[in-house]
C-alpha cells in the first residue's frame, strides 16, 4: 500500500474564497422561450466558484470532518464528470486534503486542466463497464483508490444523504428571494440538489410541485442505459438520493435541444450554460408557456458557460455530432409511464416511479 501526504493546513478564514459559496442571484427569463408577463426565475449558481456542487463538497467534507469520517490532511477519493470535482478542489484547499479525483474520457479538457492548477489528482478510466458503463467503471477505480491509501474518505455524492442536506441554505435563499414557488425545475445526476431544495422549499410551500429534467440515454427514471453525450445530468446507475417521491413528472431532454437552448439563452438573456442549463432552460420555458398565468417558476441553472466552449458553443463539435437544429423544439412528446417506449427527443412523463422499487414488486409478483 502507498502511504499519501498528509498536509496539514489551516481551516480558512471567512474572508477566504469561502465567502464567495452561495447567495446567488435570480435572473428573470422571458424570451426566447416565451414572452412576459409569462416567464421563470433563473437561480444563476454558476456565480459560485466552481458551480452548484461547490455547496455539496464543502458540507459534505466539512460534516465528514466533525463526525470523525474525515481525519485532518486525510485524502478525499471521488469520481467525478467535472462539477463536484471543482467543489472538492475547492474544499481541499480550504481544509487541506489533497484530492484525487476519477473521471473519464468525457471530461473537457478546461476542467481537467483547471482541476490540476487546484491541486488535485486526476485517474481517468479507459473503458466502461458492460453495466454500469462509466460511472461504474469510475466507482471501480475509486474502490480501488482507497484501498490502496489508507485514511481515504471517498463523499460517495451518489448515496450520500450529506449531499442531498447541503442544499437547505439554496433553498432558504430561493424563498428569500422569490418568496413563493409554485413549481422548481431541477436537472437530475445524483439527486442531490432536486432532492435537498424540494425539501427545503416544500417545508415552506407544502404545494410546491418539483419537475425533473434527465438526458435521454440515462437510466434514473427507467429509461434504458445508453452512451450519453450530455455530461452533469443523468446516469447509467441508480443514485439513492434521488427522491423519486418529491417529482410530479419528469423530461427527458435530447443533446441537440439542449444545445438549441443554451444558445438561444445566450443570445437574448447573455447568462447561460451548458448541458444542463440547456435543458432545464428549455423545460421550464415551456412549462411558463403552458401553466396558468401567475404561476410562479424557478429553475436551477447548475453553472455557467465556460467548461462548454469546446462543446456547447463550438460549432465543429456541434456539427460533427449532429447538434445544430435549423427549428427549435415546441413541445414534448408524452409517455404514460417511462418503460412505456424508449425516447430519443425531448419528452415528457407524469407517473415518476422508483424503477429498483418497480423491479423488485414485479420479481415479487413472480415468485
Amino acid at each position: 500500500m502507498t502511504e499519501l501526504p498528509l498536509p496539514v493546513r489551516p481551516v480558512s478564514s471567512p474572508r477566504s474564497v469561502l465567502g464567495a459559496v452561495g447567495n446567488t442571484p435570480v435572473l428573470w427569463v422571458d424570451e426566447p422561450f416565451t414572452t412576459a408577463p409569462r416567464g421563470f426565475w433563473a437561480k444563476l449558481e454558476g456565480f459560485n466558484p466552481g458551480g452548484i456542487k461547490d455547496r455539496a463538497a464543502l458540507y459534505m467534507v466539512a460534516r465528514a470532518r466533525e463526525r470523525g469520517d474525515l481525519r485532518p490532511g486525510a485524502p478525499i477519493v471521488e469520481s467525478t464528470s467535472g462539477t463536484l470535482g471543482l467543489g472538492l478542489a475547492l474544499a481541499g484547499v480550504l481544509y487541506g486534503h489533497p484530492v484525487h479525483l476519477v473521471t473519464d474520457p468525457g471530461m473537457e479538457p478546461i476542467v481537467e486542466r483547471m482541476l490540476a492548477a487546484h491541486g488535485a489528482t486526476l485517474y481517468v478510466v479507459d473503458r466502461p463497464c458492460p453495466e454500469g458503463g462509466w460511472q461504474e467503471a469510475r466507482r471501480q477505480r475509486v474502490a480501488e483508490l482507497l484501498a490502496a491509501y489508507p485514511g481515504a474518505w471517498c463523499p460517495d455524492q451518489y448515496h450520500n444523504p450529506d449531499n442531498v442536506a447541503a442544499y437547505t441554505g439554496l433553498a432558504g435563499e430561493l424563498a428569500g428571494q422569490l418568496h413563493r414557488v409554485d413549481v422548481l425545475v431541477c436537472a437530475v445526476g445524483t439527486g442531490g440538489h432536486s432532492a435537498g431544495i424540494a425539501r427545503g422549499l416544500r417545508a415552506r410551500m407544502p404545494a410546491m410541485r418539483l419537475v425533473g429534467v434527465d438526458t435521454v440515454g440515462s437510466t434514473i427514471f427507467g429509461q434504458p442505459a445508453r452512451t450519453r453525450l450530455m455530461r452533469g445530468l443523468g446516469s447509467s446507475i441508480f443514485p439513492r438520493n434521488v427522491d423519486y417521491g418529491s417529482f410530479s413528472e419528469v423530461h427527458w431532454v435530447a443533446p441537440a435541444e439542449a444545445v438549441w437552448s443554451a444558445r438561444r439563452l445566450a443570445a437574448r438573456q447573455f447568462a447561460t450554460g451548458g448541458w444542463s442549463v440547456g435543458a432545464v432552460a428549455l423545460v421550464a420555458g415551456w412549462l411558463a408557456r403552458t401553466q396558468p398565468e401567475g404561476t410562479r417558476i424557478a429553475a436551477v441553472f447548475p453553472d455557467g458557460p465556460h467548461r462548454y466552449f469546446d462543446t456547447v458553443f463550438n460549432d465543429d463539435y456541434c456539427r460533427a455530432n449532429g447538434l445544430l437544429l435549423t427549428e427549435g423544439p415546441t413541445g414534448p412528446a408524452v409517455v404514460s409511464r417511462a418503460d412505456e417506449a424508449e425516447v430519443f427527443g425531448w419528452t415528457r412523463c407524469a407517473a415518476v416511479t422508483d424503477p429498483l422499487s418497480a423491479a423488485t414488486a414485479v420479481e415479487g409478483g413472480r415468485r
